[in-house]
């Protein structure tokens, strides 16, 4: 999560083949959306695009590979690097726990259906494993960057550590608990901002120290 993970397979050089992988993309994502992943195959994507099942194979060897793109798709289409560059740029790490939760809610709902497939994908597939796991490093990279901003601001609560406030971010940002609270209990992505500040503020931090 905090930064793009680039694919190893470089995507098409002229224009109409790039209008194609998008448009493939782009479909596979609506049918992950409405359908899940047992829906996603080579021919529902084909024809969704309204193209061949060989145009289809022709950019993407089978569905863990378009999987896999599609998951790097979706980070560039809705911004991760912004989303999170919000937080990096709050005042002070009090703040910053706030706009981490800002951002959760902000851009996990919308990859939710692709993380659930991302994480199906891995069990079939190596590559996708691999990806999957480069993919997680990088959330808990940015959720250390965090928890060492609170100790370094002096506002890490006892007994709480760095690496203990990590883990917890981390685990806080499953796919499970996003469906339980928004899809189940249907609380609004403002509600689920509001209530996971309160989690992380009353939990992690400790007050501001007297100079």
């Amino acid at each position: 999560m905090s930064r793009v993970v680039a694919n190893t397979i470089t995507g098409p050089a002229n224009a109409r083949s790039r209008r194609t992988r998008i448009a493939l993309l782009d479909s596979a994502r609506a049918i992950l959306e409405s359908g899940g992943f047992p829906a996603l195959t080579m021919a529902a994507v084909a024809d969704h695009a309204g193209v061949t099942r060989r145009a289809v194979y022709l950019h993407f060897t089978d569905r863990a590979e378009l999987t896999t793109c599609l998951f790097d798709h979706i980070s560039a289409v809705e911004d991760l690097a912004a989303s999170l560059a919000r937080v990096w740029a709050a005042p002070e790490a009090g703040a910053a726990l706030e706009r981490w939760a800002e951002h959760l809610a902000r851009y996990h709902p919308r990859i939710r259906a692709i993380d659930l497939a991302s994480a199906q994908a891995a069990d079939i597939d190596s590559d996708a494993h691999a990806h999957r796991q480069q993919v997680a490093a990088d959330q808990q990279a940015a959720c250390r960057r965090l928890a060492l901003w609170l100790a370094g601001d002096d506002r890490l609560a006892a007994p709480w550590t760095p690496d203990t406030v990590a883990d917890l971010l981390w685990a806080l940002m499953s796919s499970d608990m996003l469906t339980r609270l928004l899809h189940s209990r249907k609380w609004s992505t403002s509600r689920y901002a509001e209530n996971i500040t309160l989690v992380l503020q009353r939990t992690f931090l400790a007050d501001k120290p007297q100079h």
